[in-house]
């Protein structure tokens, strides 16, 4: 048996005759934090909802803290979920709203109230106690959410795209707010993700999941700067990928000159790393795009789109003029077949 806190091993997910997640191994450390991130249909919320409980495996074990939950009730393994819609409950107060859980375990009244206003407390609600959610912002919702899970004191902590529903600068606000929980508390965490940057921003472990299967797992910076495959560089960023053959960069649409030696079958290229205003090929401008501190082109070239980034203060290229690029060696990453 693993010695993984959570463990899940052989995992097959059915809907129906529809596999969604064939034979999935994953082990993870207690107080880690973990993103399962992947686009839509990749099996990131099934395995979520396999773990909660929420659904039951064809085949394989899921093992938490030493003990086999495979076939026991969601309610029995000791599991907190953050749902997307917070599904709060309009008619109680932010504490009721907290208190709910224990209430419904017949706690004591005085370690009730002692444990909700720690809760809210922790997720810095403290003085909210008497809103309703509806009374409350998204933010503050999705911290009460938060803290009703917690005072539950899961074994561990799931939660499925937490942020999806909160404007930009909430969803920063908020990636510092979990990320500061979960280090304070110390519980382990799951979280689902289809963003790249909340996953990176996170994250102690990215899995990579693709077709119900984990494409790549590592560190944020590991999967950032060096995507093992294809799909996982297109996913992380590597928006310009070519095949090699021999000489020359190759696509569907045609070929360039690469201009120095590899042995990579295929490079790939993130937009900032594409040299612009100079170089060896060139191509149309066919978008142009101001994105604060660059400016984001799109060229059509032989080898169909590439899309690049220009510092800010050099200058910009009209729609339609022709830009001279590079695709330099020194930011190319290299990847398998």
């Amino acid at each position: 048996m693993s010695d993984a806190f959570v463990s899940l091993a052989g995992l097959t997910l059915s809907y129906g005759e529809t596999v969604a997640v064939p034979d999935l191994d994953l082990d993870i450390a207690e107080g880690e934090l973990i993103a399962l991130l992947g686009p839509s249909g990749c099996g990131k919320t099934t395995t979520m909802r396999a773990i909660a409980g929420l659904l039951t495996p064809a085949r394989g074990r899921i093992v938490i803290d030493g003990e086999d939950v495979t076939r026991t009730p969601a309610n029995k393994r000791g599991i907190g979920l953050v749902f997307q819609s917070y599904a709060l409950f309009p008619h109680l107060s932010a504490f009721e709203n907290v208190a709910f859980g224990l209430r419904l375990r017949k706690r004591p009244e005085a370690e009730i109230r002692a444990r909700a206003e720690a809760g809210m407390a922790t997720v810095g609600l403290t003085g909210f106690e008497g809103r309703r959610p509806a009374e409350m912002s998204g933010g503050q919702q999705q911290r009460l959410a938060l803290a009703r899970s917690l005072v539950m004191e899961p074994k561990v902590l799931l939660l499925d795209e937490p942020l999806s529903n909160l404007d930009a600068r909430l969803r920063l606000d908020m990636r510092n707010e979990l990320q500061r929980v979960q280090k304070d508390t110390g519980i382990t965490m799951v979280f689902v993700t289809h963003d790249q940057s909340e996953a990176l921003a996170l994250a102690d472990r990215i899995v990579l999941m693709k077709d119900g299967r984990i494409e790549q797992s590592g560190p944020p910076a590991e999967l950032y700067a060096e995507p093992a495959t294809r799909f996982a560089a297109d996913f992380m960023g590597f928006e310009n990928i070519f095949g090699v053959e021999g000489p020359d960069l190759v696509s569907e649409t045609g070929r360039l000159p690469l201009g120095y030696p590899t042995d990579s079958p295929i490079l790939a290229w993130r937009p900032d790393g594409v040299a612009v205003g100079a170089g060896p090929h060139s191509g149309r401008v066919t978008a142009s795009s101001f994105a604060g501190g660059h400016r984001e082109y799109v060229i059509d070239c032989p080898l169909g789109r590439i899309k690049a980034n220009a510092p800010i203060d050099t200058a910009e290229v009209p729609l339609g003029r022709d830009i001279a690029f590079d695709l330099p060696q020194a930011t190319a990453r290299p990847l398998a077949a």
